[in-house]
């Protein structure tokens, strides 16, 4: 039987909270550090011996003997270099526990053995991690014992930033002076803050390790790069919402009781669409506390599924014609005094406010689509965006039919008067309660919609960080927000302004609203008519960054600087040639050392066997087993000669030295080659004995977990 849980005992056990704050701190110092944290005020330096203090004796106090500054570089995993508190001896060889106000706030790691893009020569070493104080930090309790993590910012020595926190912490003030901005507009002058806040809804993969760990292309490269379809795959739904089973329920557990430790407010567990994949949902967090918690509910199942003989798989797709994994981006803004600015209210043809929100978000996507789209590009995302399994590469917003039918009446006659009211949902059923319908329907093809109070945007690959869909969300409608604020507040007569600005905005924009079937050639065709951009892979939305728009954007809200955004293309440019590169490499490897040499022996068996059977019944019919002979041999010459092809694409891609023209090689001509090898592999799988196979297939992976 389960132990009884106290969740509201361990919760936050792990972390130096508001609690161990208010009671460790001097109370001049909790409400000096609890002014930045709350109001994004200038941190006082000179209050960093006491909280460093305070923070060890803590930590120390928890069993730690390390600290780390936990940092987040253009990996996409996290970062730590783990320092012991031990200082030196004192006069009688005494050992003591220190962590300084300077080492607090300053570390240093090395800048250019991460991903620059060129903002670090490999010669120039020195790295600063900048502590942010924001996050809390917390105690990560493993195999080397328990250290002290402390959220950091990661930047060059001159100051560029090399990581994913830094952009995302300079876009949450802009968005923050602008969203004020439209609060003040309205006479709700008692604003003094606005924040983003995000919900990321975590899709993973269960499998056993074991069998993971017989699978080459799992272990190195996150994905299946051979696999027949079984007999059955997810043609019946009965995983979705289904029973979970007992050894996923026991990993869950755990994964649910280390991150209430973590002060991650995990929420929703189930399965998902897929065999063998689930889902976590937490709680809405600020943006950059929800990107720091979603990297560690990424860590942490890793860790916790092996714990269980389990493995856990992050990767887009892992399984060739299985519904891939995403990761929900829920994203809203809401004031210092509790207004969430995506609440339409019951009545939203009358708020004002909202619709003005509503129009710049519009406005902002619309105009920036193609840097939302690059946000989600990471090498797994193409082979799972468009693929009748999420949203497709065109970005649209679905806003719902009763705010559908406002903007209709703005555009078209210039007033609304009136909003759609929901219904009530009668199940004829007489036990049964009735209860209130929601305004609209949910779209599950659409990449950026609104639901209730907030938009989702579907787009984000499970293995990437929200952190860049969040810069990019924040950023886009600062600007919108402002051009709105500037106009605004000359205005001479407010009302009649605001009512010409919502009207023209939705009539400009209202091309990206699209209610339909995401999912259909008619709406790419319809996409295209009306002139939205459709990026198919990460390569061809890369150069999105780089656009004079882009540079102009980020460059205004000193989000990104131009050398910042040059950097970071290059950096995903080098990421999906090596992405590729590494799965090239793995496929070769695999084909030409386990399944060529299975084939074989499988092959040669049944030549024997023919051989047999015709020496001991001469006149006995052996056509059934010749033909199969016969056609496994013509797949074993396809695949040689796919192998082939391969190794000379891998030999050509080494000439070119424009990163750009090399990752646009790798998608043109190695995925290609990679697809050609698989096929007669894949075929063979189906007629090669189970016994011979070198390794288990997809129904030992998702079915026999």
């Amino acid at each position: 039987m389960s132990e009884f849980i106290n969740v509201a005992g361990i919760f936050g056990e792990n972390v130096f909270n508001d609690s161990v704050m208010k009671e460790r701190l001097p109370k001049s110092v909790y409400k000096k550090l609890k002014q930045t944290i709350e109001d994004g005020s200038e941190l006082d330096p000179s209050i960093a011996d006491v909280v460093a203090q305070a923070m060890k004796e803590w930590a120390v106090d928890n069993g730690a003997t390390h600290y780390t500054h936990w940092f987040q570089p253009m990996t996409g995993v996290t970062a730590e270099k783990h320092n012991s508190f031990i200082s030196s001896p004192d006069s009688n060889g005494k050992i003591l526990m220190e962590l300084s106000g300077k080492e607090l706030i300053k570390g240093e790691a090395d800048g250019s053995s991460f991903p620059t893009g060129g903002l670090r020569a490999t010669f120039e070493a020195r790295g600063y991690t900048a502590w942010d104080c924001t996050s809390p930090a917390f105690l990560k309790k493993d195999a080397t014992g328990v250290t002290l993590c402390i959220p950091t910012a990661f930047c060059s020595y001159g100051g560029d930033a090399l990581d994913k926190k830094t952009p995302l912490l300079r876009s949450m003030e802009a968005i923050d002076k602008q969203a004020t901005r439209i609060f003040h507009l309205f006479g709700h002058t008692e604003v003094k803050r606005v924040v983003p806040s995000v919900g990321p809804e975590q899709e993973y993969f269960l499998v056993d390790r074991a069998k993971y760990l017989q699978r080459k292309d799992l272990v190195y490269t996150g994905r299946t790069l051979f696999g027949a379809m079984p007999p059955k795959g997810q043609e019946t739904d009965d995983h979705y919402y289904g029973v979970i089973d007992e050894r996923i329920g026991a990993f869950m557990k755990e994964l649910n009781e280390e991150l209430w430790k973590l002060g991650v407010t995990a929420k929703t567990q189930h399965n998902e669409a897929a065999p063998a994949q689930h889902e976590l949902a937490p709680i809405y967090a600020i943006a950059n506390l929800a990107a720091d918690h979603n990297q560690l509910v990424m860590e942490t199942m890793r860790k916790v599924s092996q714990r269980h003989g389990l493995a856990c798989l992050l990767h887009e797709k892992p399984f060739k014609g299985i519904t891939g994994s995403g990761k929900h981006n829920n994203w809203s803004l809401s004031s210092d005094t509790g207004v969430n600015m995506l609440d339409p209210g019951v009545t939203p043809h009358e708020n004002i406010q909202f619709l003005l929100v509503l129009a710049c978000i519009m406005k902002a996507v619309d105009t920036h689509a193609d840097l939302l789209r690059q946000s989600a590009a990471v090498p797994g995302n193409d082979h799972r965006l468009g693929a009748h399994e999420a949203p497709p590469a065109i970005i649209s917003i679905f806003v719902g039919d009763q705010l559908e039918d406002v903007i209709n009446q703005l555009c078209c006659t210039g007033a609304a008067s009136h909003s759609k009211a929901s219904g009530t949902v009668k199940t004829g059923v007489t036990t049964l309660p009735d209860f209130d319908q929601d305004t609209t329907d949910r779209n599950r093809t659409s990449p950026f919609a609104f639901t209730t109070n907030k938009f989702e945007f579907r787009m984000v690959g499970s293995s990437d960080s929200v952190s860049a869909a969040n810069v990019v969300l924040n950023t886009i409608v600062a600007e919108a927000f402002k051009e709105a604020a500037d106009t605004l507040e000359q205005a001479e007569d407010f009302d009649m302004a605001i009512h010409d600005m919502i009207k023209e905005l939705f009539e400009k924009h209202r091309r990206i609203i699209f209610n339909g079937n995401g999912y259909t050639e008619e709406w790419v065709e319809e996409a295209a008519r009306r002139g939205l951009p459709n990026l198919k892979c990460m390569v061809d939305a890369i150069p999105s960054l780089v656009t004079e728009k882009a540079i102009k954007l980020f460059t205004d809200f000193g989000v990104y600087t131009k050398a910042e955004l040059l950097a970071r293309a290059v950096i995903e440019y080098e990421a999906y040639t090596k992405t590729i590169n590494v799965e090239a490499k793995t496929m070769l490897d695999i084909a030409g050392k386990q399944i060529i040499p299975a084939v074989i022996r499988y092959t040669t068996f049944m030549a024997q066997s023919i051989n047999t059977i015709q020496k001991a019944c001469p006149y006995a019919d052996v056509s059934v087993q010749t033909d199969m002979l016969m056609e496994m041999s013509k797949l074993l010459g396809e695949m040689k000669a796919a192998m082939n092809e391969l190794e000379k694409n891998l030999e050509m891609s080494t000439h070119f030295e424009d990163m750009e023209q090399c990752a646009h090689y790798y998608y043109d001509a190695i995925v290609p080659a990679m697809d050609h090898l698989r096929e007669p592999a894949d075929k063979l799988e189906m007629l090669v004995d189970k016994s011979y196979w070198p390794f288990p297939s997809y129904g030992d992976l998702i079915f026999e977990v």
